[in-house]
């Protein structure tokens, strides 16, 4: 009777393993255990006429943003990449605003370069009007995480659209999200206007000619930390304002 009794529990012990074993699902990738989110870039690039002499430099600083944004580095943190799109819009006045996206939420993989047969530089700065016009199209898109990039090499001159106060209110309503915004002297040193529209020094920089390359693949180093939650936050530190040669910058605007 014991024998039987032990005969009979093995099997149903077997059963139930088998049973349990059946269940069991397959083994899950960790990477799809975690959402890598995603981090979109909005550069918001001057497009007037006086910056005929680096227009040239200007784009090709874009491309190489677009480029390193979408590739992972050595000293990142382990884990699922994020995914990276790019958004370009040039703007002017000439007969009216001119604002142009030229790149709308392209993944950074899958990046054509811009060239200046898309756009050349002409007209005047509406400066207020095109910050007001790029959070919309950021808030028309919803991300998570943003990273605003304005690259001007003027103060504004044409706004019909915005005030300052207007532009501001648009950065405001950016930051709010936890949207980083970031303000670029192309060869320009004078941040009155940033200044005007609540950008902190920490945030605005001035980038020299000949230096615009490195710096934008730099911030899009820094923008991929932020994505990542690596960085609570995008600042620039000394090392950054050096690779821009901002102070030289600064000495030929004699700022």
């Amino acid at each position: 009777m014991k024998s039987l009794i032990a005969t009979l529990a093995a099997g149903t012990a077997a059963i139930a393993l088998a049973g349990a074993a059946a269940a069991k699902p397959n083994p899950i990738d960790p990477a799809t255990l975690t959402d890598p989110g995603a981090v979109h870039s909005y550069i918001l690039l001057d497009r007037t006429g006086s910056m005929s002499d680096i227009w040239e430099e200007a784009l090709s600083s874009v491309n190489a943003y677009a480029v390193s944004v979408g590739e992972a580095d050595e000293g990142e943190v382990d884990g699922a990449d994020i995914e990276t799109d790019v958004t370009l819009a040039v703007f002017d006045y000439q007969d009216g605003m001119q604002f142009d996206v030229l790149r709308d939420g392209v993944k950074a993989e899958d990046w054509s370069n811009v060239t200046d047969d898309e756009a050349s530089p002409r007209g005047m700065t509406p400066l207020f009007d095109a910050i007001g016009r790029m959070v919309n199209l950021a808030e028309a898109d919803k991300p998570e995480k943003a990273v605003i990039v304005i690259m001007t090499d003027g103060l504004e001159n044409s706004s019909r659209e915005l005030t300052k106060d207007g532009a501001k209110a648009a950065l405001d309503r950016a930051r709010a999200k936890g949207w980083e915004v970031l303000f670029l002297g192309a060869e320009f040193a004078s941040f009155d206007d940033a200044e005007s529209v609540g950008m902190d020094a920490s945030k605005v920089m001035a980038v020299g000619q000949g230096s615009m390359r490195d710096s934008m693949s730099a911030l899009a180093k820094k923008s991929r930390a932020y994505g990542k939650g690596e960085e609570a936050e995008i600042e620039f530190n000394e090392t950054d304002r050096a690779l821009a040669d901002e102070e030289g910058v600064k000495q030929r605007q004699n700022q």
